[in-house]
């Protein structure tokens, strides 16, 4: 069965979450274009949303008809041709319309059983996904294809408690699904060639870049952002041992990774982005396929318990978790003394910590200014040799980081989660926004 006729039949389970909601409006869009495109009331359309809970699926049907709006405003030209004669609302209406009739909205597994492809977007828990799949298993035909959002279990592990070998992908979608390029397809042993193939293709029809990764616990993604976290945990743990503040410590090490290491956001915010709680399931999930290492922060695991979570609200905003946030910047910074947060301002603690770091090198401009440098790669090449020329604490800590996360990704290469440096580097580039890859000329 090739992609086309896949296409007509998909369903998307905890299409109301938010990598569900992504992922449905790529493959709405997706299917709606074809249909459009076949121009023929011979092929049947469905796309089926389910997710237990029915409010979200509410939420989720305005969502995806807004989107389908703002879509067709935006390509108005080339969708004219499917809509002869009708004026450009008149054509952003009915392309709504024609998504909307496609979609299916349920709250039980039973109307994914006509599906010929399933993707799966529920919680990183591996008994639920597997007795979410030995469901599936007896509710689809045997010709169904399932694709799977997780972010570091093993397909292989899923293949072996559901008896699905050779029908299940990994297919990683970067948050949020609809605006990241980034796709990792996680690849097991027993997947035949044309399925890989069909998986690449499906990816260049959502708009995607596709990154192989082999079936290893984490993938690329985690199995380098995991390690890179758990050593910016473990560098502000020493400064703190060194006599500074836990507070202190971690706006030091956040500042080294944002600023001196220009990359989008620090660490600690991109812990809190993506959520202590989830780090931490994460780490579970990885470290018992990894015995040379302790993939753990006894840390995360205190601050959880406190009630320190990071993770966005509803509307997308971000929690506090490390650090406080207020108008989406950081605020403050979490004191586990007083188990309080300590406001960030000037002449305080915040004056002292920059201190003790030091002035960037002349060469160095933000991670916005430097994205859009013509010359990135001459000014990332002079910056990080003025850097490694400058005497001061924040050098050395940025240095020593630098050197980290190289080996970090080498470790993967090395370890056979990626084929080369250049899948390492293309998804921290692509997926996390960095400017260069780990695996670098820079140390």
């Amino acid at each position: 069965m090739n992609l086309a006729d896949r296409l007509q039949r998909v369903a998307v389970l905890g299409a109301g979450g938010k990598m569900g909601s992504g992922i449905s409006l790529l493959l709405a869009r997706a299917m709606t274009l074809q249909k459009l495109a076949a121009n023929s009331q011979d092929h049947s359309y469905e796309l089926v949303l389910m997710d237990v809970n029915s409010d979200a699926l509410d939420g989720l049907q305005a969502y995806l008809r807004k989107q389908a709006m703002r879509y067709a405003e935006k390509k108005n030209d080339s969708l004219s041709e499917y809509y002869p004669g009708k004026s450009a609302e008149e054509i952003q209406a009915a392309f709504a319309d024609d998504m909307a009739a496609i979609l299916t909205p349920v709250t039980t597994l039973d109307a994914v059983g006509n599906a010929r492809l399933v993707f799966e977007a529920i919680l990183e828990k591996i008994d639920l996904k597997t007795r979410v799949y030995n469901q599936l298993k007896d509710l689809c035909g045997p010709e169904t294809i399932f694709m799977t959002n997780t972010s570091s279990i093993p397909i292989h592990s899923l293949e072996s408690a559901t008896g699905l070998e050779g029908r299940i992908l990994g297919y990683h979608f970067y948050n949020p699904p609809a605006v990241q390029k980034l796709v990792e397809l996680i690849i097991p042993e027993s997947v035949s060639p044309e399925l890989v193939d069909m998986s690449k293709d499906l990816g260049q029809r959502l708009g995607k870049i596709i990154i192989p990764s082999n079936d290893i616990a984490g993938f690329i993604g985690n199995g380098h952002f995991m390690r890179d976290g758990l050593y910016g945990i473990s560098e502000a743990l020493r400064l703190q041992s060194e006599g500074v503040s836990f507070a202190q410590a971690v706006y030091m090490m956040n500042r080294v990774t944002r600023d001196f290491l220009l990359r989008p956001m620090g660490i600690f915010q991109l812990i809190d982005y993506v959520g202590l709680d989830i780090f931490q399931s994460i780490l579970k999930i990885m470290d018992p396929h990894f015995s040379s290492e302790t993939l753990h922060s006894e840390l995360i695991d205190i601050l959880v318990e406190n009630g320190v979570k990071g993770g966005q609200f509803s509307d997308g905003s971000q929690k506090d978790g490390f650090l406080k946030y207020e108008g989406g910047k950081p605020a403050a910074i979490y004191d586990t003394t007083s188990k309080s947060y300590l406001p960030l301002a000037e002449d305080s603690w915040e004056t002292e910590a920059d201190q003790k770091l030091g002035d960037l090198p002349a060469s160095h401009a933000p991670w916005k200014a430097m994205m859009k440098n013509p010359e990135k790669n001459t000014a990332l090449s002079r910056y990080f040799a003025d850097l490694a020329a400058t005497d001061t604490l924040g050098a050395g800590l940025a240095i020593n980081y630098l050197k980290a996360s190289k080996d970090i990704g080498q470790l993967l290469v090395d370890s056979g989660v990626s084929e080369n440096a250049d899948n390492v580097n293309g998804v921290l580039m692509n997926g996390f926004f960095h400017l260069y890859g780990p695996i670098n000329e820079y140390v």
